[in-house]
């Protein structure tokens, strides 16, 4: 990357809340993390000359579209400065993050406001999972099932299979380490929940199928929620450094960034790189050109990661390709507790999609959040010691959206 583009500051809501029933909705989420953030970075809305959202759900959910809009609704402060909406299932808000950054790196501006939002606890279950099987292909998938998500990435665990072996006592241990490290997280919808031992075992009454490959604890936690940041180019950053009384060295930047995309349809996916050593290699190659772009070696090279964990499977994933272990041995992490809190690779220290909560539209932006608290030393409880470098991996639907992210503190 020839241009740093620095995370001024964020804010990310409380997922463990419910917003229709205090009376409010997805736009009161875009109002408390647009001026949360602006608090954290410090910056004025005179400041932000672009804004960009991301929401996947918003039309189904709320009957509520133009979202870009929706942010100077609600802080009039905002008027008139240029925005725009990203839809990209559950990589919606780190599309708005790389158009954010283009338009940076471009020179067109040099302050960037960025925001994922989703609302899904406005109605009952069955109706919201039903509403994001939109980010499938309608009509088109050929699964059999009464819940395309956990079937979906139920298939993903029988790819596995397949390919290399799985055991479930290591995606239920994915499942338990995540509940654990939401414990530390005051934002994370699970904080509070408690399971029995044999939650997160194959007992078929606290740990019931869901459909082949998915019990109920390898399913994230959809919940309402937002998240904000204010990016920056150079030449704002060093001189609100300068205002504000800090060393530009103490920001975090995104060092790196990857994004490819691929088809709808999962099966066609699975089908087209079946001898692959790597079930999805666009994955692979989407966190690799993260990596090159921030200089970084390999994922030994970071402090810890935040990844897409809408199911096990996806992290059982993401383990591989992000090089922890060769493809198909994500296993070795799980039993050596390399991804556990303290562990040497720490996976989703913030509790992760299982544990904090999954508000679609919003997590991209989340992790990003994470990210940036971790290396800045400002996560509090869930603080991984010593953090400077940090990764993320994003995905919408089945992998037919990828996007990742270094991001750092570097010496000057």
């Amino acid at each position: 990357m020839t241009t740093p583009i620095f995370i001024l500051g964020g804010h990310q809501t409380d997922f463990a809340k419910v917003w229709s029933r205090q009376g409010q909705d997805l736009s009161d989420m875009v109002r408390e993390a647009t001026l949360g953030a602006l608090v954290d970075a410090r910056v004025a809305a005179s400041q932000v000359e672009t804004i960009h959202v991301g929401n996947a759900f918003g039309e189904i959910q709320r009957r509520q579209a133009h979202l870009g809009s929706m942010v100077a609704q609600v802080v009039p402060e905002l008027w008139g400065v240029p925005a725009m909406r990203h839809e990209g299932a559950c990589a919606s808000s780190s599309l708005a993050v790389l158009s954010a950054m283009a338009e940076i790196e471009a020179g067109r501006y040099d302050v960037a406001l960025v925001l994922g939002a989703e609302e899904l606890k406005n109605l009952p279950g069955d109706e919201s999972s039903a509403n994001q099987n939109a980010a499938a292909w309608q009509g088109h998938e050929d699964i059999d099932c009464r819940f395309m998500w956990p079937a979906a990435f139920g298939l993903m665990a029988q790819e596995y299979e397949r390919r290399y072996g799985l055991d479930r006592r290591h995606l239920n241990r994915i499942a338990e380490i995540n509940y654990g490290n939401a414990k530390r997280n005051p934002l994370a919808q699970t904080r509070k929940w408690a399971f029995e031992p044999a939650a997160f075992t194959d007992d078929d009454t606290l740990n019931p199928v869901i459909e082949p490959g998915t019990r109920r604890q390898d399913c994230g936690q959809i919940t309402d929620g937002a998240a904000a940041l204010v990016l920056a180019g150079p030449r704002f950053a060093a001189a609100h450094a300068q205002r504000i009384g800090i060393r530009l060295e103490r920001f975090p930047r995104i060092l790196g960034w990857g994004h490819h995309n691929a088809p709808l349809r999962l099966k066609d996916k699975l089908a087209r790189d079946a001898q692959a050593p790597y079930v999805f290699p666009h994955v692979r190659q989407t966190i690799l050109d993260a990596f090159r772009r921030a200089g970084v070696a390999d994922a030994h090279v970071l402090d810890g990661i935040e990844t897409h964990d809408c199911f096990t499977t996806t992290e059982y994933m993401a383990i591989d390709h992000f090089g922890l272990t060769p493809p198909g041995q994500g296993w070795r992490a799980v039993e050596e507790g390399t991804i556990e809190f303290g562990g040497k690779l720490p996976v989703n220290p913030s509790g992760g999609l299982i544990g904090l909560g999954h508000p679609v539209g919003a997590t991209g932006a989340r992790m990003l959040l994470d990210a940036a608290r971790q290396v800045s030393g400002s996560a509090g409880g869930y603080q991984v010691e010593g953090a400077r470098t940090f990764g993320t991996l994003n995905i919408g639907g089945s992998c037919a959206t990828v996007c990742s992210f270094v991001v750092g503190v570097r010496d000057a």
